[in-house]
């Protein structure tokens, strides 16, 4: 048996009850496996190694050890490495991709606000500055 809770639980979407990083029980709002996920993941992070400055640190230099995994993958597709050849697909890029972003996830959730607000706020931000003529229809 690991010594810290499993990352698994509440990946369903369920309203399980996690930790905020001040050490507040929260239930978090709806919306699926992905904001569930998050959460587990931030609360199973914080078990694991606390939440102090220096593991939000790390947690938001996570993505750019993400992001380099990303052009790895996108430098395997495009067989950039004659040595190696064409050793990725897009299907890894988008796997990579979305490493990235989930990632971002959990620190936005260790910083003590809600991903699912957060990329919400984000998505409005980036449709209001759309023209009306290049905004997809709602």
């Amino acid at each position: 048996m690991s010594a810290h809770p499993s990352p698994q639980a509440a990946v369903d979407g369920s309203a399980a009850t996690v930790s905020s990083p001040e050490g507040e029980a929260v239930t978090p709002t709806g919306g699926g496996p992905v904001w569930a996920a998050a959460r587990a993941a931030r609360a199973w992070l914080d078990a694991a190694n606390g939440n102090g400055d220096a593991e939000l640190t790390c947690r938001i230099l996570k993505l750019t050890e993400e992001a380099g995994e990303v052009a790895g993958a996108w430098i395997g597709l495009r067989g950039q490495n004659p040595r190696k050849g064409v050793t990725h697909t897009r299907d890894d890029v988008a796997a990579e991709l979305a490493d990235v972003a989930f990632t971002a996830l959990v620190a936005i959730e260790s910083l003590g606000l809600d991903a699912r607000a957060v990329l919400d706020r984000c998505a409005t931000k980036v449709h209001d500055r759309l023209a009306p003529a290049d905004r997809p229809p709602s």
